[in-house]
């Protein structure tokens, strides 16, 4: 049986007084990919800062592995080559100093190497602000794996990019997760391409709480109309 990764208890999130989501029970676990989908304000950016440790739970519990957070923002980084950006995930385990050794070296390369910069020699000197959309969001993934943790966590990883590189990203996710045993929660506005590529859907309804299972049930039961307030699906539910 998989490894719980992550599991909550009656967790309550939001800032400062104002609760955004409450009672939340659920557990995650190795090897699978979970797509976080449900409207605006429902809840999801912050339920992922919780759960990667940024922001405090207002009530309840949560226990999780150590995890590596990837954000929304699409990054600007000047002057700032892509061996060095992915260092910055080895950051944790380096001397006071910042000191990058051979064992360093090796996890810089084999994470660029996972999200597809399989001729590593020639990417690492690139300057970040040069790539394209999709090449930056594959680095940003890489510097997460370069923590090694056995979660990652992502807010919105296929903004700003188009189809093609959409889809990449989230199969690179979806091996990830199948491949390496990582616990893979990316929060998305991607509803098709998530059922399409998810193990399980977590959905969020605005201050109701959550639904986390497969798809296809989901779908059939209407609980994307509920969270949603309005039929997402034509006759999918019918």
């Amino acid at each position: 049986m998989s490894h719980a990764s992550i599991y909550t208890n009656n967790l309550t999130i939001g800032y400062r007084n104002r609760v955004v989501q409450s009672g939340l029970n659920f557990a995650l676990y190795s090897g699978e990919i979970v797509s976080m989908l449900g409207p605006n304000g429902c809840g999801k950016s912050t339920l992922l800062q919780t759960l990667s440790g940024l922001i405090s739970p207002l009530g309840g519990s949560f226990a999780s592995d150590e995890s590596a957070l990837v954000l929304t923002e699409s990054t600007s980084l000047e002057n700032t080559t892509v061996h060095d950006v992915v260092a910055l995930g080895r950051f944790p385990y380096t001397d006071y100093m910042g000191t990058l050794d051979e064992d360093d070296e090796r996890i810089i390369s084999e994470s660029l190497a996972s999200v597809g910069f399989i001729d590593v020699a020639n990417w690492k000197d690139c300057f970040f602000n040069a790539l394209s959309d999709g090449e930056k969001q594959r680095v940003l993934i890489a510097k997460a794996l370069a923590q090694t943790t056995p979660v990652i966590l992502l807010d919105e990883p296929t903004a700003h990019l188009d189809l093609p590189n959409r889809i990449l990203v989230l199969k690179l996710l979806r091996r990830l997760a199948h491949e390496e045993g990582k616990t893979i929660l990316i929060s998305t506005h991607e509803l098709e391409l998530a059922l399409q590529m998810s193990d399980r859907i977590l959905l969020m309804t605005p201050f109701k709480g959550i639904e986390l299972d497969k798809a296809e049930k989901l779908v059939s039961n209407g609980s994307f109309t509920k969270a949603f307030g309005m039929e997402v699906f034509g006759t999918q539910q019918q």
